[in-house]
């Protein structure tokens, strides 16, 4: 057993604490606990562990983005010759004794095993961590959770971790009925509060009041019945501000670095192209993206070529979504990871747990688009794109705005979002 106040050089909470004694009481977990609030350090100790005693641990996420940079940062912690990657496409140094993969390859790996019992393909691992372990209620992947706990053998230990998961509890008890004893561990503290705001042509606003009640300047004002559909809507577009508008109350406000939610590849690109006048580093901040650039340009011979992403980079400004090839997604991360973008334009897949140390995160719109049409947003897609990306160093500012996104097949957006409890 190791002591946790030697590996970590801060105070643990004690959410943390309890999540750890449960571990070295061989239980399985299940931790919910705000976003930036430390669930990682419980897996890092879970790891800590495993390598002491010469065992092997499973980190699963749910996106191959995720998985990649899992590796990157646990082999910054633990060593490139102990940690491997394992995805649809990519393997690398798969017998090392901390494994990350997607959560549907280790799903995979347990169907030619029966039921309860080890197969070769789980052999000598201790502990499996379920990232993100939310995505049980999805409706189409959901069941790839629900596989991996039930054909997981008893002896291995879940680590499950999760900021937005609303039935915790029964969670929990389902766990502890087919796989094994169970404690949960749950925490609402969030040491990064966050502030939302909203933002339309008419300037940059507090979304709640201090009574957390939904600000009286943005409530819509009663029309005549006369008054046409097509004039409304036509207010209603006049009340949308640019996309440079709203970087430009970011900047001035000191709230970039910013990531930019839209919910289609194609506006995310667009609205990049948008932008193509804008710069958003100084002197200093174009060069080390210029030297960084050429780095990757050396080691990536293949795209040396003009791109608009490239063009896009060295303004500050970038898009990611699952169109973009790993290698541009890593080399955006790696930038923003450094504070030289200054504006991402995403798909809302950037907010599975990617660690991308925003101070802002900008939605701009309450409805998507689903394969059963389009509907509003959940309270906790809501959040988890408010919050989920953003790094424990930055104060985050959940800010919506109801600019239309700049593909014409989306609906518009509504001009305020129903009021939501500030966690």
């Amino acid at each position: 057993m190791i002591d946790p106040h030697k590996l970590f050089p801060f105070e643990l909470d004690p959410f943390q604490k309890q999540a750890i004694a449960a571990l070295n009481a061989d239980k399985s977990v299940v931790v919910c606990a705000p976003t930036s609030s430390g669930k990682t350090a419980i897996a890092e100790y879970a790891i800590y562990c495993a390598l002491e005693k010469q065992r092997r641990l499973f980190y699963t996420t749910p996106l191959k983005a995720l998985s990649n940079q899992k590796l990157r940062d646990f082999r910054h912690l633990f060593g490139e010759e102990n940690v491997g990657l394992l995805t649809g496409d990519t393997s690398i140094n798969r017998e090392a004794p901390i494994l990350v993969m997607t959560t549907e390859i280790f799903r995979n790996m347990l169907y030619g095993t029966p039921i309860g019992e080890v197969g070769t393909s789980v052999f000598g691992v201790d502990v499996v961590v379920l990232d993100e372990c939310h995505y049980m209620n999805d409706r189409t992947r959901g069941t790839v959770w629900e596989e991996s706990i039930i054909y997981s053998p008893p002896k291995i230990q879940l680590l499950a971790l999760s900021a937005t998961v609303a039935n915790s509890v029964q969670l929990c008890e389902w766990i502890s009925r087919v796989h094994g004893d169970t404690e949960l561990v749950y925490s609402e503290y969030r040491p990064v509060p966050l502030e939302f705001h909203f933002c339309n042509s008419k300037g940059f606003f507090s979304l709640l009041n201090e009574h957390r009640q939904i600000n009286p300047r943005l409530k819509l004002r009663p029309h005549g019945r006369s008054r046409a559909a097509k004039g409304a809507s036509a207010t209603a577009d006049r009340d949308c501000p640019s996309l440079a508008a709203v970087i430009t109350h970011l900047r001035q406000r000191q709230m970039l670095p910013a990531i930019y939610f839209i919910f289609s590849r194609r506006g995310c690109d667009q609205a990049m192209a948008q932008l193509s006048e804008l710069v958003l580093v100084d002197g200093d901040e174009a060069q080390q993206i210029g030297q960084v650039l050429q780095n990757f340009v050396r080691e990536n011979p293949e795209l040396n070529r003009p791109s608009p992403i490239l063009t896009a980079l060295s303004r500050g400004i970038a898009a990611h979504h699952a169109g973009i090839l790993p290698a541009w997604k890593g080399l955006i991360e790696e930038l923003f990871q450094k504070g030289l973008i200054k504006v991402v334009f995403a798909t809302e897949t950037l907010a599975a747990g990617i660690n991308m140390p925003a101070r802002t995160t900008v939605i701009s719109s309450l409805s998507k688009r689903t394969d059963r049409g389009h509907r509003l947003l959940t309270a906790s897609e809501f959040l988890q794109m408010a919050a989920g990306p953003v790094g424990a160093a930055w104060t985050p500012l959940a800010m919506l705005s109801p600019c239309k996104p700049p593909t014409k097949g989306l609906r518009k957006q509504p001009i305020w979002p129903p009021p939501l409890p500030i966690p």
